[in-house]
């Protein structure tokens, strides 16, 4: 039986690649998802969700940590993707005979050196990489060329052109696995626990957050990325989504105890295993 996990955008995007990649070994069978919010209704709903959280380029996607959030999802893993373009058009085209290039904005600006190779070829945006992909395909679409995965470019029946032809090879985007909280606990029986992704809000109070840091530290937590959100209708206060490593469980358990009188609204986003990156 295949595990549906829902993506936004369709088979052959890139987050397709990265569920395909962290249930190595199973069948995964994507659920398109037009939007992140509708991810998080088919979580919901008791399917598995992929979700992009921040690229090394393009930073975070803020509304996704409240979405997670509001959507009471349960962070079980999380994937470390490096995003490789390929330049795809139909068979037998030309680099040189391509007047119109289509695909995401941010795959187009991450691609920019390449595109420069190009000076005769227009830039459109699109919603989604592998969808553009699937409408020059199934249009026939001669002329047009596209940055996508070449897991879309081989899905849709295009040729590449060009691989790897992002300006900035260091390109990844960091992946969560979210699920409901029922569904997690049966997904983590038995599995490695040293990251978790926290929640909490602080009293408008001089240093505050510093407090936090420095009992996060005193008991060897790694903080390997803090983000504020300001928190709608209560003007200059934030919510910090926290995300901590460490070696020692009970060590953890320990801090998060010490900090809880310090903090407001304090939740644990997920405890899950620190993802691996793609070479």
């Amino acid at each position: 039986m295949k595990k549906k996990v829902a993506i936004q955008g369709i088979a052959g995007s890139y987050h397709d690649v990265a569920a395909q990649r962290y249930f190595e070994g199973e069948a995964v069978e994507p659920v398109p998802c037009d939007t992140f919010r509708e991810v998080i209704e088919h979580v919901s709903a008791g399917t598995v969700g992929m979700m992009a959280i921040e690229n090394t380029i393009a930073g975070s996607l803020l509304q996704n940590h409240e979405l997670i959030r509001e959507g009471n999802c349960r962070i079980v893993g999380e994937y470390k993707l490096r995003i490789m373009h390929s330049f795809a058009a139909l068979p037998g085209t030309r680099a040189e005979d391509v007047t119109e290039v289509n695909s995401h904005p941010i795959a187009l600006m991450q691609c920019r050196d390449f595109l420069d190779t190009l000076p005769g070829a227009k830039l459109v945006e699109c919603d989604d990489t592998a969808g553009s992909a699937r409408w020059v395909a199934e249009k026939q679409m001669h002329g047009h060329g596209v940055i996508c995965a070449r897991r879309a470019a081989e899905m849709y029946g295009l040729e590449v052109l060009a691989e790897g032809v992002e300006t900035n090879k260091r390109n990844y985007t960091r992946f969560l696995v979210i699920a409901r909280p029922d569904l997690a606990e049966h997904m983590q029986q038995d599995a490695v626990r040293n990251k978790a992704s926290l929640v909490f809000a602080l009293p408008h109070t001089s240093g505050s957050l510093s407090k936090v840091l420095t009992i996060l530290s005193f008991y060897d937590m790694n903080l390997s990325k803090i983000q504020s959100l300001p928190i709608i209708g209560r003007e200059w206060e934030y919510m910090f989504y926290v995300n901590l490593t460490f070696e020692d469980y009970t060590r953890y358990r320990q801090a998060l105890e010490a900090i809880i009188p310090l903090t407001n609204d304090l939740k644990i986003l997920g405890e899950y295993e620190q993802g691996k990156q793609s070479i």
